[in-house]
């Protein structure tokens, strides 16, 4: 809970600078889930706005008036077909790309499937769906998206389980 802490008080920190004092630019939410089967996590291989071809877990940003349980579960389904049910968050990771142009608050969360839709169309950009192993994801290291995608699933397995409850939202819609 502690890191959940510290990760949220960065970005805290992080939106109360500016472009001009050299720091990283305001962080944008995402939030991404992991399914694991049989030692496989579902990820999906992806065009990035640059043409290339890398690997990440099923994420995406969060949309206007959705919560993050919301965007997770439309997230997943718009980039693999399956039907995503939350059941515990992972953690919550502040990253900022190399190049200086963005960060990300990426809110990450395990779960279950519930069902695929095979014939429901990927979202754009989307080439496939796969299920590797963690060693075959480190295999492919120099086309993950980002760190990140190798960091949540070490946290998955190394144990890291937090109640959805400690999520809260105030926004008039919320259905937490």
């Amino acid at each position: 809970m502690q890191a959940i802490l510290s990760t949220i008080n960065q970005a805290i920190h992080m939106n109360k600078t500016t472009h001009t004092d050299h720091s990283f630019p305001r962080p944008r939410v995402t939030v991404a889930s992991v399914v694991e089967r049989e030692g496989r996590f579902l990820v999906v291989e992806e065009l990035t706005d640059a043409g290339a071809e890398v690997i990440n877990q099923p994420a995406g940003h969060v949309e206007h008036g959705e919560t993050l349980l919301e965007a997770v579960v439309r997230e997943t389904f718009e980039e693999t077909a399956w039907h995503f049910t939350p059941e515990y968050l992972i953690g919550v990771y502040l990253w900022a790309h190399p190049s200086g142009s963005s960060s990300y608050l990426r809110v990450c969360f395990g779960g279950r499937l519930d069902g695929h839709q095979a014939d429901s169309p990927l979202d754009e950009g989307i080439l496939r769906t796969q299920w590797l192993t963690r060693d075959e994801l480190q295999a492919l290291n120099s086309r993950l998206r980002s760190p990140l995608v190798l960091g949540v699933i070490d946290d998955y397995l190394a144990g890291e389980r937090y109640p959805l409850a400690v999520l809260k939202s105030f926004l008039p819609t919320a259905a937490l």
